[in-house]
């Protein structure tokens, strides 16, 4: 399999680990077979090809010793991913890679198969290390299990196209073609039990679904039958149901973002039979944004694979008739909008993908990463290591990219530069800058040197690889989208932006954080531009807006300064760059490059191609120089042009508002948010909120607090439960009276007491009652102390007092009424 990683293997010394294992095992008795009978562990292979219940299976967070075999894995990616120049880099280096490695990090275990045979394997400590190597593993890609996924290797050569590729002129005669559906037309192809809203995700294995994957695509009546054959189960794709409506007319469901109903963007997905000389129309019915720039004169992708296989040519913008318009047809919901455009393929039985962008792949990505591990020289400055792993299991890779310093305080004095890309998987044009700026930071140009010399750069290059792998617009396995949650504690549901905010946190510990940029792509707008966070801070003041008109000023085809936007606003509140920003880094970004193409100078009018993104990813190390160059002069100029162009956008505001005002004096303390208008965002908002697996339990939860009985009131003070007690006395005498119906039954029911009156009521009502139930006794009310002396009795007679309080009870009389609870005084 690789003869020059084989023979190296043979050659390696005996482990130390090994000999120790086998002298422990004999020592007790587990293990009586001779040194020579063990089986090599260099060659794990002959192990296990015999058991095909550990290749490739096996779920996350299940047993993590049945893990598939690493050269295994490595067959069947490695011939799709790298091209005969890099093989033969990589068998030169075997030796040197091996040489370097330390048995010390490796270890061994001692696995059972199903027939109880003990087989050692080998494999890395487990989340240590995961560089790739010529002798490592190739991580196959894991994906949900509900996931159906082709055994097909799917792989693009890149290519430039020798002439721009110009925006579509609209004629005004565009068909806008009528959406029958199933009804009138014949499905031909369609997904089975895809997750949608209201599930959640479980968990996840290599291969995805686990049995034989079924044939979608409808069988050939024979070799006249010019159906096209439609293929969406493989990384990236995106295609949910193909419904022919006429010979050569299609219609086409997007999927929606795994886990959610929402989120139709992205599409790229395969067609087979063609036909050369018949003109295809394929129209995608459930788009969901009311803009687009398709509206503006962009075209989709095709790739032809006989075209890549003899001519070497690659991706191209192709189609005609394009028309971007709103459905006829809703749920009643929300409204969806299609995109229809005609094509005719270059060949017969072709086999061709049409794509929203260039795809950029979870294994395209592993496949960079592993040259670059190999490599001798970049090895030497990159370091490749595991950030996290996402939800599904795979791989977060963080690079650490700067030269090795002569001293400590060398080391200490270097500022950090964090950027990061593909937190939205279906911005692929993130990946292609990122590329770009690898390339050039890898590189041996004296601008990439001086760089690594005064700069650590933490790069995270794919923040959502499970989005990226199921073809996802927007959002994770969660369901929800990571750039809404760069505040989030729940470790466990977001575990790529926990890890990625982590990281940061304890690097400005370390050292001061110059720049982080965020990499996406943008679906409305045409160009380049960013996203960033007005600084508050006077002594400061514009020096955020410095860095946008540098890159603009050195991509002028390119990057629009007049594009970008500082404003903060609320709901951006959890995004990446926002949050950043406020935990001190003051060039926060978001980058923005658009789907479509560019409408300022040589390139007016004309698509990106994937060369024109990596060359921004080179302005962006070539602005980083101009940024931190020591002669400050091209920081001050770009400081007056800003506060020229702010004074020149306050006057045209003002001039909007119909109002005059004299910036002379004051200008610099007009707030620059109330200058600026909200970023044309997202519908990133409907994508907050709690991840999909734990709104069930936040669901229960509420309910659970419905039921609950009422906590007790708070104690109250003295004076509220006095307050408290004369009020319930006044409620309960008042409830008495209605008994009484000298005073009550003949009062008219529609009026009311006023309180002093009813009060008044009560009292004179207890007297009567006390003196109808006590005939014998005389009832006074007056106070204690009379004021009449011919009211008071004598100063040697006492008060007549009972010496039982129930004489009544204890002699057998007749029991008497209870009395109220007033001071009654008698007298004989």
């Amino acid at each position: 399999m690789f003869p020059a990683l084989e023979k190296e293997l043979k050659q390696t010394l005996p482990d130390p680990y090994e000999d120790f294992m086998y002298r422990h095992l004999r020592y007790y008795g587990y293990f009586k077979a001779q040194r020579g009978s063990l089986p090599s562990s260099a060659t794990p292979q002959r192990v296990w090809k015999n058991n095909p219940r550990y290749l490739l299976s096996g779920s996350f967070r299940e047993r993590d010793d049945l893990i598939p075999d690493p050269l295994q894995k490595e067959k069947l990616l490695w011939p799709t991913c790298l091209s005969s120049t890099v093989h033969r880099q990589i068998e030169a280096v075997s030796r040197d890679s091996l040489m370097l490695k330390s048995p010390l990090l490796q270890s061994r275990r001692l696995l059972h198969d199903e027939f109880g045979k003990v087989n050692p394997q080998r494999r890395e400590p487990r989340d240590l290390f995961a560089f790739l190597s010529s002798s490592g593993a190739l991580q196959a890609p894991r994906w949900p299990v509900e996931c159906e996924v082709i055994k097909e290797n799917i792989h693009h050569i890149e290519w430039v196209p020798p002439q721009p590729e110009y925006f579509y002129q609209p004629t005004g005669n565009e068909k806008l073609p009528e959406i029958v559906g199933e009804e009138k037309g014949t499905v031909v192809y369609q997904l089975d039990s895809v997750p949608a809203e209201g599930s959640y995700f479980t968990s996840s294995r290599v291969g995805g679904k686990r049995g034989i994957i079924k044939e979608l695509a409808v069988m050939l009546q024979g070799p006249e039958d010019n159906t096209l054959l439609f293929e969406s189960r493989f990384e990236s794709g995106n295609l949910q149901k193909a419904v022919r409506v006429d010979t050569y007319e299609y219609e086409l469901t997007l999927r929606t973002d795994l886990y959610t109903n929402k989120h139709t963007q992205w599409f790229y997905f395969r067609v087979q039979n063609t036909r050369k000389d018949a003109t295809y129309r394929f129209t995608i019915v459930n788009l969901l944004k009311p803009k687009s720039l398709y509206t503006l004169g962009m075209k989709p992708l095709m790739y032809s694979q006989l075209d890549a296989n003899t001519r070497n040519v690659g991706w191209r913008r192709e189609g005609n008739e394009i028309k971007y318009y709103r459905n006829n047809t809703d749920d009643g919901q929300q409204a969806f909008y299609c995109l229809t455009w005609t094509t005719r393929f270059p060949y017969d039985q072709d086999t061709c993908f049409f794509a929203h962008f260039y795809p950029y792949t979870y294994t395209d990505l592993q496949c960079y990463l592993l040259s670059v591990a190999n490599n001798p020289v970049q090895s030497q400055f990159c370091k490749l290591r595991t950030l996290c792993r996402s939800l599904a299991g795979n791989t977060v890779y963080l690079l650490t990219i700067t030269n090795p310093s002569r001293t400590p305080q060398e080391a200490a004095a270097k500022k950090a530069v964090v950027l990061s890309a593909r937190v939205h998987p279906g911005e692929s044009n993130g990946s292609w800058i990122m590329k770009g700026f690898l390339d050039f930071i890898l590189s041996d140009s004296p601008d990439a040197q001086l760089l690594r010399d005064i700069f650590v750069f933490k790069v995270v290059p794919m923040l959502n690889p499970d989005g990226v792998i199921v073809g996802n617009y927007r959002c994770s396995l969660a369901g929800r989208d990571l750039n809404r949650h760069y505040k989030t504690i729940l470790k466990e549901s977001f575990p790529c932006i926990w890890y990625t905010r982590n990281m940061i946190k304890r690097l400005l510990e370390e050292r001061e954080v110059l720049l982080y940029c965020d990499f996406h792509g943008h679906s409305r707008k045409n160009n380049i531009f960013l996203y960033g966070c007005n600084n508050n801070n006077r002594k400061y003041w514009l020096h955020e807006r410095v860095f946008p008109l540098m890159l603009s000023k050195n991509a002028p085809d390119k990057f629009s300064f007049h594009s970008c936007n500082f404003k903060v606003q609320k709901c951006k509140e959890g995004t990446g760059r926002v949050v950043m920003w406020r935990m001190g880094i003051l060039n926060s970004y978001t980058m923005e490059s658009t789907f479509g193409g560019s409408t300022l100078g040589t390139k007016r009018d004309t698509h990106f191609t994937t060369e024109d993104l990596k060359s921004l990813g080179y302005h962006v190390c070539d602005t980083l120089l101009d940024f931190c160059d020591p002669d400050r002069a091209k920081f001050t100029q770009c400081l007056a042009e800003l506060k020229e162009l702010l004074q020149q956008e306050i006057h045209k505001k003002f001039n909007e508002l119909g109002q005059d005002m004299d910036l002379e004096g004051n200008w610099s303390d007009i707030s620059l948010s109330d200058i600026e208008s909200s970023t044309s965002g997202s519908d990133s908002s409907l994508s907050e909120g709690l991840p999909a697996h734990l709104l069930n339990i936040a669901h229960e939860l509420n309910q659970k607090k419905m039921h609950k009985k009422k906590k007790k009131k708070p104690l109250q003070t003295r004076k509220q439960r006095n307050e408290q007690y004369q009020k319930n006395n006044l409620m309960r005498e008042l409830k008495l009276t209605e008994d009484a119906p000298s005073q009550l039954s003949g009062r008219n029911k529609g009026t009311s007491l006023d309180p002093s009156k009813m009060t008044a009521l009560i009292l004179t009502t207890n007297k009567e009652r006390t003196q109808r139930e006590k005939p014998g006794f005389t009832v006074s009310c007056s106070p204690k102390r009379s004021t009449d002396p011919s009211q008071e009795p004598a100063l040697d007679m006492k008060p007549t007092w009972s010496r039982n309080r129930y004489p009544a009870a204890k002699r057998g009389r007749a029991t008497m009424a209870a009395y109220p609870s007033l001071h009654v005084y008698t007298y004989p």
